[in-house]
């Protein structure tokens, strides 16, 4: 309690409810290249439609990673994406086409541009999507209404011609009034030509207006927080029309006296290097910053598998799930095991925070109407996803209960009795397809290869749920005195956390010390604080005997029960 002077009452409110938290076991991670979307940057995708609003539909260099970030999609809804795109990708632009990879980098670079080098607009994203996306502006000093685009009488979007905004007309300024209509001119967004996408009525030219409700309806920031294709850079002309665009709201803005149309082009594709994908990964490598727990890998080359099962490693809260490369088992009918067993020898990676699987799936690509070949570690993760939702992360995510891969038509390898056992023996678990019971996860083994109980898939994950649900607990115990009375809170907080886990079949047992034992006065006087938790963790089943006995008809059961 606090000292006081003369004689009163002071209330004070000590909190000691802390409780371990729950966390969330299902977020995916993954970093790949598509057509479309912000670049090298985080983007939570919850469904397949948004997958495909936010990074476009697959074409012929992108569907592997498209289709396996929807693999995962499948089962679960909550992944991270992030874009991956090479050196010289580019955004359509009017005049000279940019690299402009997300938003963060437009703001820093584009969003006041002055120098004219690039045109009024450029695509929001890089790619050849963008060309071909026309921008036109409407002005008070236009003929209303006969405004033409493309041929098309756009004057059935709009009201009435632009004016004067009540902001601006406030401060004694006029005519800062625009249209904008975003349309997909060439139909490679709406698959029909000369298709409107996006109209923007009543915005202004002033930097510091605003609509009615305070949210600042300046062009170039209404495009920046309400557009799906572009971006204002410079003024429409560099004309005396339009050199007083962007001042603030007192001025007596110049008008455009006809339509003004932008078309976007010079759009590069660029799908980068396993070091551009590198780059995309490390995007998930702070645990502090992101929390994720599983990440799926699509088809990276064995060099990315590796820097992100290291990165997983140092992470210690997630599971990587790796696929060999389609060289390896697509279209090469004897070979698959051989190729197989050379990709993890490359692979090199003995670590329970990495999953691998046996191969790819054939699979219907409803964009394009054609078959394609996938890589089956969106499915596996997936499985996991699965397997949260209808039991929980300790339970193992193979066999026919809770295994079933799903939108496969065929596997390009289904592995024989034998050749599953050769898998297995490193660590490779194997997929396969059972006639009248589906394509399996038939395996649950992680890539470690020093024989524990985290050789395998669930118990790995059990030991994340019970670090990291414990370790954010005990956080609350930082700067608080190492003494009995915080030794005991820290043992009333674990105790009823693992006692529950025990109860949903997640340990066989526990015990949880923390006392002078493992606090000694060295311990102490350094500032630490030691708590050890020892844990007994289920064990899934992977060898099954069944013993049948042929007995005499006159035989008793009780007799011989136990001698066979």
């Amino acid at each position: 309690m606090t000292f006081q002077v003369s004689p009163g009452v002071n209330v004070s409110e000590v909190d000691k409810t802390t409780v371990v938290p729950s966390i969330l076991t299902t977020s995916g991670a993954f970093a790949g290249s598509f057509s479309w979307g912000p670049a090298n940057k985080r983007i939570l995708i919850d469904s397949e439609d948004t997958l495909k609003a936010t990074f476009g539909k697959p074409n012929d260099s992108t569907f592997i990673d498209y289709y396996t970030a929807s693999s995962f999609l499948a089962y679960g809804n909550n992944l991270t994406v992030v874009r991956s795109v090479g050196a010289n990708t580019k955004n359509a632009c009017v005049t000279t086409a940019v690299k402009i990879d997300n938003t963060d980098i437009y703001q820093q670079t584009y969003q006041n541009g002055t120098t004219n080098a690039q045109g009024a607009f450029a695509a929001k994203y890089s790619g050849t999507l963008g060309n071909g996306l026309v921008i036109s502006v409407i002005d008070a000093g236009c003929n209303f209404p006969g405004w033409q685009v493309n041929g098309q009488n756009v004057a059935s979007y709009f009201s009435g011609a632009p004016g004067t905004s009540a902001a601006v007309h406030a401060k004694n300024g006029a005519n800062d009034e625009i249209h904008i209509i975003v349309m997909d001119a060439t139909g490679k967004f709406t698959g029909s030509a000369n298709t409107v996408l996006e109209v923007f009525p009543y915005l202004s030219k002033a930097s510091d207006s605003v609509d009615p409700y305070g949210t600042s309806n300046y062009y170039k920031n209404a495009l920046l927080n309400g557009s799906r294709y572009v971006y204002a850079i410079d003024p429409v002309s560099y004309a005396t029309t339009s050199s007083t665009w962007g001042l603030s709201g007192t001025t007596n803005f110049q008008t455009l006296t006809s339509v003004v149309k932008s078309e976007l082009t010079g759009g590069v594709d660029d799908l980068g290097t396993s070091g551009d994908l590198e780059i995309a990964y490390e995007l998930f490598a702070n645990a502090d910053e992101v929390d994720i727990s599983l990440i799926i890998t699509g088809d990276a080359s064995y060099t990315v598998q590796k820097y992100v099962s290291d990165m997983a490693l140092a992470r210690k809260d997630c599971v990587v799930f790796v696929s060999p490369p389609a060289s390896a088992v697509v279209n090469v009918l004897g070979s698959e095991l051989s190729n197989i067993q050379t990709w993890n020898s490359n692979l090199n990676v003995s670590s329970s925070y990495v999953v691998a699987d046996s191969g790819w799936k054939y699979m219907f690509d409803k964009y394009n109407n054609v078959y394609r070949w996938i890589p089956l570690n969106g499915d596996i993760a997936g499985l996991c996803v699965y397997t949260d939702s209808i039991r929980d992360a300790w339970y193992s995510p193979a066999g026919f209960n809770r295994g079933n891969i799903r939108n496969v038509v065929k596997l390009a390898w289904n592995p024989n009795k034998t050749q599953r056992d050769e898998l297995y023996r490193i660590g490779i678990n194997p997929v396969s397809t059972f006639p009248g019971q589906g394509t399996v996860l038939y395996g649950d083994k992680t890539l470690q290869a020093k024989p524990s109980a985290f050789d395998r898939i669930n118990v790995r994950r059990l030991f994340i749920i019970l670090e990291k649900t414990i370790a954010k607990a005990s956080k609350y115990s930082l700067f608080e005195f190492n003494d009995e009375f915080s030794r005991a809170q820290f043992v009333a907080l674990v105790t009823p956390f693992l006692r529950e886990i025990q109860g949903r079949r997640g340990i066989y047992d526990f015990k949880v010390i923390c006392d002078s034992t493992n606090n000694t006065g060295n311990i102490i006087d350094t500032n630490q604080f030691v708590g050890d938790i020892y844990i007994k963790p289920t064990r899934s089943i992977n060898f099954i005997q069944l013993n049948f006995v042929a007995v005499g008809t006159g035989v008793d059961f009780t007799e011989i029960v136990g001698s066979a």
